[in-house]
């Protein structure tokens, strides 16, 4: 009978004991889960970051206009203690040594942190204007995976990366989801939804966790933000705000930014009236070529004139273009006079990571005297 006692005795210190490990086990997993620190962002609000020391949660607020869910993506270093009770979309260790992106937006991040080693594959290679990620491509180093909305997924099996960078204008891409099913994570990055130049920029951030760089793509961000600050505050001295124009026909529509978009947000920091600058909406405005004459005729300049790269291909298309006053006076500017070798725009590549050039560069048009002797880097004259 004593047997049985201290038998008895035995199994309920062991239970006592395991458990207080588990609730030992649970309380470290709970504190874990709270002592988080709020990474600082200051003009993105469409992602964020947690850090909780030996992993991230990256949550992708907005990965496309009006998404209906969130996405939250877990970022661990290795042998990261992780609670088990953390729910997340996809999981990824860190620091990231083969990665695949799907726009040409993600390049300049990739290079600024110089990890554009790490790429392996892009849907869409003659895009890709960047003289340095370019002569990874002739060397063989990045491998063309087709189209965004086909990715040829039996290379990118034999590729074997990490992570897939997604891009995407909705939640439809079926090719994402084949790619997932077989096993490779496919993480959203909204960049584009943000409405204001510095707010795409810092998705520099974004990155830097992939790369667990995230201090160098702070500096980096700040850097960018304090040049633009700079240029903004040189475009308030100047005498006067010039009214300009913007966009391009097509076919019997001319389309135009909104006065919300971060175009716009340009145009006003480089201390100019954009026409339209009143109105707000998402995508572009398709507005007859009459309605646009009648309100923009006299405008001083003219930014983003679709493809055209000289007055005449301009008045080819059409002689009407003649009778805005920014024709007249040679005073269109377009960024498709500036491509890589196979003929992709760098506006569009770097542009976004790049505000700060952007602003200078129209700085530069709309008060030459502030920047005498700059160089533009997008936006080009017109050529004869």
């Amino acid at each position: 009978m004593k047997i049985k006692t201290v038998k008895a005795l035995n199994l309920l210190l062991l239970f006592l004991v395991f458990s207080a490990c588990k609730n030992e086990q649970k309380d470290q997993n709970t504190v874990s889960a709270q002592s988080q620190e709020l990474v600082e962002l200051r003009h993105a609000t469409n992602f964020n970051i947690s850090d909780f020391g030996d992993y991230y949660i990256l949550k992708v607020e907005t990965p496309w206009p009006d998404a209906e869910k969130a996405f939250k993506y877990l970022l661990t270093r290795e042998n990261a203690e992780i609670p088990s009770n953390l729910e997340y979309d996809q999981k990824v260790q860190i620091p990231i040594e083969k990665m695949v992106v799907t726009s040409t937006t993600h390049i300049p991040a990739l290079e600024t942190l110089n990890e554009e080693k790490s790429l392996i594959g892009f849907p869409g290679l003659d895009y890709i204007s960047s003289v340095k990620t370019r002569k990874l491509i002739n060397s063989g180093e990045i491998k063309e995976l087709g189209k965004n909305e086909n990715i040829n997924t039996e290379v990118l099996i034999d590729l074997d990366p990490e992570v897939v960078i997604g891009f995407a204008i909705d939640g439809n891409n079926k090719t994402f989801e084949t790619i997932q099913k077989i096993g490779i994570p496919v993480m959203y990055n909204g960049d584009w939804t943000e409405k204001t130049p510095l707010g795409k920029a810092e998705w520099i951030k974004f990155f830097g966790v992939f790369y667990d760089k995230l201090e160098e793509a702070e500096k980096i961000f700040n850097e960018i933000e304090t040049d633009y600050n700079e240029a903004k505050e040189l475009a308030k001295s100047a005498e006067k705000s010039p009214k300009v124009l913007s966009g391009a026909m097509y076919k019997d529509q001319w389309y135009l930014p909104y006065g919300n978009s971060w175009h716009a947000q340009f145009i006003k920091d480089a201390n100019a009236n954009y026409v339209y600058a009143q109105t707000q909406g998402n995508g572009s405005m398709a507005l007859s070529f009459e309605s646009v004459l009648a309100k923009a005729q006299d405008a001083e300049f003219w930014i983003s004139a679709g493809q055209y790269t000289s007055y005449t291909q301009l008045l080819e298309e059409s002689q009407h273009y003649q009778q805005f006053e920014a024709v007249e006076n040679k005073k269109v500017y377009s960024v498709s006079l500036t491509k890589g070798e196979t003929g992709g725009v760098l506006y569009f590549e770097l542009g976004p990571q790049r505000p700060d050039l952007v602003l200078k560069d129209l700085v530069s048009i709309f008060h030459p005297n502030l920047i005498p002797e700059y160089e533009n880097r997008f936006f080009k004259a017109l050529e004869e």
